[in-house]
Protein backbone atom coordinates (compact mmCIF):
# COMPACT_ATOMS: atom_id res chain seq x y z
CA UNK A 1 0.00 0.00 0.00
CA UNK A 2 1.09 3.34 -0.93
CA UNK A 3 2.18 5.93 2.19
CA UNK A 4 3.03 9.01 0.49
CA UNK A 5 0.68 11.03 -1.45
CA UNK A 6 0.42 11.47 -5.13
CA UNK A 7 2.77 13.53 -6.68
CA UNK A 8 5.61 13.21 -3.86
CA UNK A 9 9.08 13.99 -5.25
CA UNK A 10 11.94 14.99 -4.89
CA UNK A 11 13.51 17.77 -6.93
CA UNK A 12 16.74 17.37 -8.96
CA UNK A 13 19.92 16.96 -7.55
CA UNK A 14 20.71 20.76 -8.00
CA UNK A 15 18.13 22.20 -6.38
CA UNK A 16 17.90 19.66 -3.70
CA UNK A 17 21.67 20.40 -3.03
CA UNK A 18 20.85 24.16 -2.76
CA UNK A 19 17.93 23.75 -0.57
CA UNK A 20 19.48 21.72 1.71
CA UNK A 21 22.22 24.00 1.95
CA UNK A 22 20.09 26.74 3.11
CA UNK A 23 18.51 25.33 5.29
CA UNK A 24 22.01 24.45 6.98
CA UNK A 25 22.54 27.87 6.81
CA UNK A 26 19.38 29.01 7.99
CA UNK A 27 19.50 26.36 11.24
CA UNK A 28 22.74 27.71 11.81
CA UNK A 29 21.42 31.70 11.81
CA UNK A 30 18.70 30.63 14.03
CA UNK A 31 20.80 28.58 17.15
CA UNK A 32 23.43 31.20 16.47
CA UNK A 33 20.58 34.11 17.26
CA UNK A 34 17.99 32.25 18.96
CA UNK A 35 15.09 34.54 18.65
CA UNK A 36 12.36 34.49 21.00
CA UNK A 37 9.68 31.60 20.58
CA UNK A 38 6.27 33.92 21.30
CA UNK A 39 2.65 32.92 20.92
CA UNK A 40 2.19 35.79 18.61
CA UNK A 41 5.55 35.02 16.59
CA UNK A 42 4.55 31.14 15.75
CA UNK A 43 1.02 32.93 14.93
CA UNK A 44 2.61 35.06 12.24
CA UNK A 45 3.73 31.95 10.01
CA UNK A 46 -0.02 31.41 8.88
CA UNK A 47 0.70 33.58 6.11
CA UNK A 48 3.54 31.59 5.19
CA UNK A 49 1.85 28.14 5.23
CA UNK A 50 -0.77 30.13 2.98
CA UNK A 51 2.12 30.92 0.73
CA UNK A 52 3.32 27.83 0.95
CA UNK A 53 -0.08 26.25 -0.58
CA UNK A 54 -0.26 28.83 -3.45
CA UNK A 55 2.76 27.94 -4.57
CA UNK A 56 1.92 24.65 -4.87
CA UNK A 57 -1.06 25.16 -6.55
CA UNK A 58 0.93 27.14 -8.92
CA UNK A 59 3.31 24.28 -9.61
CA UNK A 60 0.56 21.96 -10.11
CA UNK A 61 -1.21 24.47 -13.02
CA UNK A 62 1.66 24.80 -14.34
CA UNK A 63 1.79 28.42 -13.86
CA UNK A 64 5.58 28.80 -12.23
CA UNK A 65 8.54 30.12 -13.67
CA UNK A 66 10.80 27.40 -14.99
CA UNK A 67 14.00 28.28 -12.75
CA UNK A 68 11.33 27.77 -9.49
CA UNK A 69 9.60 25.25 -10.59
CA UNK A 70 11.16 21.87 -8.84
CA UNK A 71 10.60 23.97 -5.74
CA UNK A 72 7.08 24.55 -5.78
CA UNK A 73 6.03 20.51 -5.89
CA UNK A 74 5.49 18.00 -2.79
CA UNK A 75 7.50 18.16 -0.14
CA UNK A 76 10.74 20.30 -1.50
CA UNK A 77 7.61 24.03 -1.38
CA UNK A 78 6.94 23.59 2.40
CA UNK A 79 10.81 23.13 3.10
CA UNK A 80 11.43 26.20 0.48
CA UNK A 81 9.13 28.11 2.08
CA UNK A 82 9.84 27.58 5.52
CA UNK A 83 12.87 27.99 5.24
CA UNK A 84 12.64 30.92 4.06
CA UNK A 85 10.08 32.28 6.68
CA UNK A 86 12.69 30.66 9.41
CA UNK A 87 15.04 33.09 7.49
CA UNK A 88 13.17 35.55 8.07
CA UNK A 89 11.96 35.54 11.28
CA UNK A 90 16.07 35.35 12.31
CA UNK A 91 16.22 38.72 10.12
CA UNK A 92 12.96 40.49 11.99
CA UNK A 93 14.41 39.64 15.46
CA UNK A 94 17.58 40.78 14.65
CA UNK A 95 16.60 44.27 13.02
CA UNK A 96 13.22 45.22 14.98
CA UNK A 97 12.20 45.96 18.29
CA UNK A 98 10.37 42.71 20.07
CA UNK A 99 7.01 44.13 19.84
CA UNK A 100 7.21 44.37 16.03
CA UNK A 101 8.58 41.64 15.14
CA UNK A 102 5.32 39.52 14.93
CA UNK A 103 3.62 42.10 12.49
CA UNK A 104 6.81 42.11 10.53
CA UNK A 105 7.11 38.94 10.55
CA UNK A 106 3.50 38.07 8.93
CA UNK A 107 3.43 41.18 7.05
CA UNK A 108 6.65 39.49 4.78
CA UNK A 109 4.70 36.32 4.53
CA UNK A 110 1.41 38.12 4.05
CA UNK A 111 2.60 40.36 1.16
CA UNK A 112 4.16 37.51 -1.55
CA UNK A 113 1.04 35.06 -0.14
CA UNK A 114 -1.83 37.79 -1.35
CA UNK A 115 0.49 37.88 -4.60
CA UNK A 116 0.34 34.04 -5.31
CA UNK A 117 -3.31 34.13 -4.06
CA UNK A 118 -3.90 36.43 -7.05
CA UNK A 119 -1.50 34.81 -9.46
CA UNK A 120 -3.89 31.50 -8.61
CA UNK A 121 -7.09 33.04 -9.76
CA UNK A 122 -5.16 34.42 -13.16
CA UNK A 123 -3.70 30.75 -13.63
CA UNK A 124 -7.01 29.18 -13.46
CA UNK A 125 -8.70 32.02 -15.88
CA UNK A 126 -12.05 31.74 -14.05
CA UNK A 127 -12.78 31.38 -10.25
CA UNK A 128 -15.48 29.58 -8.40
CA UNK A 129 -15.15 30.63 -4.34
CA UNK A 130 -18.56 29.41 -3.01
CA UNK A 131 -17.58 26.00 -2.31
CA UNK A 132 -14.55 27.28 -0.21
CA UNK A 133 -16.34 30.31 0.87
CA UNK A 134 -18.88 27.33 2.60
CA UNK A 135 -15.93 25.22 4.02
CA UNK A 136 -14.42 28.18 5.31
CA UNK A 137 -17.12 28.93 7.03
CA UNK A 138 -18.14 25.83 8.82
CA UNK A 139 -14.83 24.84 9.59
CA UNK A 140 -14.31 28.07 11.71
CA UNK A 141 -18.13 27.29 12.98
CA UNK A 142 -17.38 24.20 14.20
CA UNK A 143 -13.80 25.03 15.37
CA UNK A 144 -15.28 27.36 17.61
CA UNK A 145 -17.83 24.65 18.85
CA UNK A 146 -15.17 22.32 19.66
CA UNK A 147 -12.46 24.39 21.35
CA UNK A 148 -15.57 25.82 23.58
CA UNK A 149 -16.40 22.02 24.31
CA UNK A 150 -12.86 21.09 24.54
CA UNK A 151 -11.63 24.22 26.81
CA UNK A 152 -15.10 23.05 28.81
CA UNK A 153 -14.57 18.94 29.28
CA UNK A 154 -10.80 19.73 29.80
CA UNK A 155 -9.69 22.39 31.20
CA UNK A 156 -6.12 22.15 31.28
CA UNK A 157 -5.88 22.38 27.32
CA UNK A 158 -6.19 26.33 28.25
CA UNK A 159 -2.85 26.23 28.62
CA UNK A 160 -1.98 26.41 24.78
CA UNK A 161 -4.19 29.47 23.92
CA UNK A 162 -4.60 31.19 20.67
CA UNK A 163 -2.20 28.04 19.04
CA UNK A 164 -4.14 24.89 20.70
CA UNK A 165 -7.63 26.85 18.85
CA UNK A 166 -5.73 27.36 16.14
CA UNK A 167 -4.55 23.42 15.93
CA UNK A 168 -8.11 23.01 15.98
CA UNK A 169 -9.20 25.10 13.61
CA UNK A 170 -6.34 24.37 10.83
CA UNK A 171 -7.12 20.42 11.04
CA UNK A 172 -10.83 20.94 10.73
CA UNK A 173 -10.79 23.45 7.79
CA UNK A 174 -8.37 20.54 6.47
CA UNK A 175 -11.23 17.67 7.70
CA UNK A 176 -14.01 20.88 6.35
CA UNK A 177 -12.88 21.44 3.14
CA UNK A 178 -11.71 17.25 2.13
CA UNK A 179 -15.23 16.47 2.84
CA UNK A 180 -16.51 19.28 0.29
CA UNK A 181 -14.08 18.39 -1.99
CA UNK A 182 -15.14 14.85 -1.44
CA UNK A 183 -18.93 14.98 -1.69
CA UNK A 184 -20.08 18.48 -2.91
CA UNK A 185 -17.43 18.74 -5.37
CA UNK A 186 -16.02 15.37 -6.71
CA UNK A 187 -12.59 15.57 -5.84
CA UNK A 188 -10.26 12.80 -4.85
CA UNK A 189 -8.50 12.57 -2.44
CA UNK A 190 -4.84 12.25 -2.94
CA UNK A 191 -3.39 10.97 0.59
CA UNK A 192 -3.22 7.15 1.18
CA UNK A 193 -4.05 6.95 4.86
CA UNK A 194 -6.95 9.68 4.18
CA UNK A 195 -8.60 7.69 1.29
CA UNK A 196 -8.63 4.58 3.51
CA UNK A 197 -10.59 6.57 6.12
CA UNK A 198 -13.04 8.21 3.46
CA UNK A 199 -13.28 4.59 1.81
CA UNK A 200 -14.41 2.76 4.64
CA UNK A 201 -16.81 5.80 5.39
CA UNK A 202 -18.03 5.35 2.45
CA UNK A 203 -19.44 1.47 3.17
CA UNK A 204 -21.00 2.66 5.91
CA UNK A 205 -25.14 2.83 5.99
CA UNK A 206 -24.14 6.36 6.82
CA UNK A 207 -23.01 7.30 3.13
CA UNK A 208 -26.60 8.09 2.11
CA UNK A 209 -26.69 10.55 4.32
CA UNK A 210 -23.60 11.58 5.31
CA UNK A 211 -21.70 10.92 2.39
CA UNK A 212 -18.36 9.19 2.74
CA UNK A 213 -15.75 11.96 4.58
CA UNK A 214 -17.29 12.80 7.61
CA UNK A 215 -15.59 10.30 9.39
CA UNK A 216 -12.25 12.25 8.07
CA UNK A 217 -13.58 15.35 9.74
CA UNK A 218 -14.02 13.15 12.92
CA UNK A 219 -10.45 12.20 12.87
CA UNK A 220 -8.83 15.41 12.16
CA UNK A 221 -10.84 16.47 14.94
CA UNK A 222 -9.92 13.92 17.45
CA UNK A 223 -6.31 13.94 16.49
CA UNK A 224 -6.19 17.50 16.88
CA UNK A 225 -7.96 17.61 20.30
CA UNK A 226 -5.57 14.86 21.60
CA UNK A 227 -2.21 16.72 20.35
CA UNK A 228 -3.59 19.96 22.35
CA UNK A 229 -4.12 17.82 25.40
CA UNK A 230 -1.07 16.79 25.52
CA UNK A 231 1.03 20.09 25.08
CA UNK A 232 -0.96 21.16 28.15
CA UNK A 233 1.69 20.24 30.42
CA UNK A 234 4.52 21.01 27.99
CA UNK A 235 3.30 24.44 27.69
CA UNK A 236 3.80 24.69 30.80
CA UNK A 237 7.62 22.87 31.57
CA UNK A 238 8.65 23.92 27.74
CA UNK A 239 6.84 26.98 26.40
CA UNK A 240 9.24 27.71 23.62
CA UNK A 241 9.64 24.19 22.12
CA UNK A 242 5.92 23.70 23.00
CA UNK A 243 5.03 26.49 20.67
CA UNK A 244 7.02 25.58 18.22
CA UNK A 245 6.04 22.02 18.07
CA UNK A 246 2.33 23.36 17.91
CA UNK A 247 2.59 25.42 15.15
CA UNK A 248 4.11 22.64 13.19
CA UNK A 249 1.47 20.72 13.71
CA UNK A 250 -1.00 23.50 12.71
CA UNK A 251 1.04 23.82 9.58
CA UNK A 252 0.50 19.80 9.11
CA UNK A 253 -3.48 20.78 8.37
CA UNK A 254 -3.56 24.50 6.74
CA UNK A 255 -1.17 24.04 4.68
CA UNK A 256 -3.13 20.78 3.14
CA UNK A 257 -6.52 22.64 3.64
CA UNK A 258 -5.92 25.69 1.96
CA UNK A 259 -4.24 24.35 -1.11
CA UNK A 260 -7.79 22.65 -1.41
CA UNK A 261 -9.64 25.77 -1.08
CA UNK A 262 -7.80 27.68 -3.56
CA UNK A 263 -7.70 24.22 -6.29
CA UNK A 264 -11.22 24.27 -5.67
CA UNK A 265 -11.96 27.38 -6.80
CA UNK A 266 -9.83 26.77 -10.18
CA UNK A 267 -9.61 23.49 -10.60
CA UNK A 268 -12.19 20.78 -12.09
CA UNK A 269 -12.69 17.67 -10.31
CA UNK A 270 -11.42 14.20 -11.74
Amino acid sequence: MAILPEGFALPPLPYLVGLGAAVGAVAWAAERRQPAVTTGRVLSFAPWMVLGSAVHVLYTAGALPDAVHPLGGTPAVYVTVGTVGVGAWVLADAAFEESTVAPALATSGGVPALGAVVAVGVAGGSLSPAAPAVALVAASALAAAAWAGLTRAVPEVRETGSLGAFVVFAHLLDGVSTAVGVDVLGFGERTPLSRLIIEFAGGLPTEPILGTAWLFVLVKLGVASVVVWLFADLMRAEPARSRLLLGFVAAVGLGPAVHNLLLFTIATPG
